[in-house]
């Protein structure tokens, strides 16, 4: 009787608290959706792909909708009237960024331009600013748009953001750039250094980014970044970095890819301890506990199957020690899904997917 009752309490120390119900989706967006995003306040902001053709080209510019927490959607900006002077301009959104107080969307779009009496086509990343009404807010006096401009990182204010731009650094590295809604740009951040990514902590003026000497000379470097003040602290010097960097939501953890294998965690309150895991390269996503780590087991844009796996402890290692990797078990989700993007609801009780084929959208619930 008593062996009984220990196996079960071993049982019991190793299941989840808290099942997961996701064999029935709780909404389905049937469009074919290209981007999407959970806003702060548990709304959901998505792009529908729109092809419209001319007598030559066939162009592409999506539609954005926002979808209630209750379920109610709405269109804010419908692709088909966004023009550029009398130039041939098509554009795909690539992702959304909340201002903090969920009020403006900074939309990522990967844009082509075409004059159609001289040929020859311009790409280029871009960022779109809109309200969460559909205005579109005008921060450059050269239009809505801001060129070359991506990966948008919000300043508390909620009307100042910093974004990684490549137009003048070597490919693989980026400057940062300083933007305000009400006056315009307002010149370089950090000037003169490069990174490699960044990525905000959340409620803070505050990134962690991995900074990178201009023509790749010496390691990558963790650096705290006081985006207000443009004061910065070394965290660590890394072994190497393959991109994937994310704070976890409370700002005390950041993890990064150091390979197409290796996920390191790192400890941003004692940056001795760390962990390294084999799970591949891919997309990742932080419970809201922190206790575990999603990952979509591919690089963005692409389909694959999802999976969660529990954080290991964290521990400290002496200088030029050699940190074991450790191979976790893997937990698939959706039955084995394959997914093209997914994301998590602030709050951690819902999951939504973009499904490849078709791109429907469908979430559910944890």
């Amino acid at each position: 009787m008593f062996l009984l009752l220990a196996v079960l309490c071993s049982l019991l120390a190793v299941l989840p608290l808290k099942s997961q119900n996701l064999d029935k989706a709780v909404t389905t967006i049937d469009e074919e959706v290209t981007a999407f995003s959970y806003a702060p306040d548990g709304r959901i902001v998505f792009s529908v792909r729109r092809m419209f053709k001319t007598k030559k080209y066939d162009l592409q510019r999506d539609d954005i909708w926002i979808m209630e927490s209750g379920g109610k959607r709405k269109r804010i900006f419908e692709g088909q009237k966004f023009t550029r002077d009398e130039k041939l301009f098509t554009y795909q959104v690539e992702s959304f960024t909340w201002s903090p107080n969920s009020r403006i969307i900074a939309i990522q779009l990967f844009t082509t331009t075409m004059d159609p009496n001289e040929g020859g086509r311009e790409d280029a990343p871009a960022l779109l600013l809109l309200d969460d009404s559909g205005r579109e807010l005008h921060p450059s006096a050269k239009g809505p748009l801001v060129m070359d401009a991506q990966s948008p990182l919000w300043f508390r204010d909620n009307q100042t953001l910093i974004y990684l731009t490549g137009a003048d650094t070597p490919q693989g590295l980026y400057s940062l750039q300083c933007l305000n809604i009400a006056s315009g740009p307002a010149g370089k951040s950090f000037e003169g250094r490069t990174f490699e990514g960044a990525s905000r902590i959340s409620g803070s003026n505050t990134a962690i980014a991995v900074e990178r000497a201009p023509h790749f000379e010496g390691p990558p470097r963790l650096q705290r970044l006081d985006l207000l003040s443009q004061d910065d602290k070394e965290i660590a010097t890394l072994d190497a970095y393959s991109g994937g960097l994310s704070v976890s939501p409370s700002g005390s953890k950041v993890a990064y890819f150091l390979d197409k294998e290796v996920l390191e965690i790192r400890d941003l309150t004692a940056p001795v301890r760390v962990a390294r895991l084999r799970v591949g390269l891919g997309v990742l996503h932080w419970s809201a506990d922190e206790s575990h780590l999603y990952l979509k087991r591919t690089i963005e844009k692409k389909s694959a199957d999802l999976v969660s796996f529990r954080i290991p402890d964290l521990r400290a290692y002496p200088p030029r020690a050699e940190i074991p990797v450790v191979e976790p078990e893997p937990r698939i989700l959706l039955h084995g899904l394959t997914i093209r993007e997914y994301g998590l609801s602030p709050d951690g009780r819902f999951i939504a997917v973009v499904l490849p084929g078709k791109r429907n959208l469908q979430i559910f619930s944890f």
